[in-house]
């Protein structure tokens, strides 16, 4: 019996959680209706360029973060390069945002998700870490800040 995981069972793990994360929930760690997208969709532009808390950023700053992680993600796995970013600089810029402004976001969003389960289709062999990492990274990641955005919810759209 090997002790490999064979590639095609964790692509679909991986998209099962893609799903989960960005999309739809299937039941595996979140609750219905909370995927990203979903819970973005409840968000107005007003909502995304409040700054939740005294020191944290705006929704829409944590949306910009979260494709700029999917962006330099998606290049340093095809390249194979892993070169130094300004994490900060979305932190640093961000605040209040138009309703086109905040349409873009969320699409840039959108479009830098779907470049990562490109690569993720396009990955026949995970042969290494960094690839793996990558994967789990960006659902662990993703899943962090959604659990940032769904709490600030509470407190924008108390129920």
């Amino acid at each position: 019996m090997s002790s490999q995981i064979q590639s095609e069972h964790f692509t679909a793990a991986i998209f099962a959680l893609l799903d989960e994360t960005f999309e739809s929930v299937q039941g595996i760690y979140l609750d219905k209706g909370t995927s990203l997208f979903e819970t973005l969709a409840t968000i107005s532009a007003a909502e995304a360029s409040i700054p939740v808390g005294g020191q944290c950023a705006t929704l829409a700053a944590q949306v910009k973060h979260i494709a700029f992680y999917l962006d330099v993600l998606e290049k340093a796995v095809r390249s194979g390069q892993f070169e130094a970013n300004d994490w900060g600089k979305i932190w640093r810029e961000t605040s209040a945002v138009t309703p086109a402004e905040w349409e873009g976001i969320k699409a840039t969003l959108r479009e830098s998700y779907n470049r990562i389960r490109a690569l993720v289709n396009d990955t026949t062999e995970w042969s290494n870490h960094m690839q793996i990492g990558g994967a789990i990274g960006v659902i662990a990641h993703t899943a962090y800040h959604l659990g940032e955005i769904r709490q600030a919810l509470c407190v924008l759209q108390p129920e």
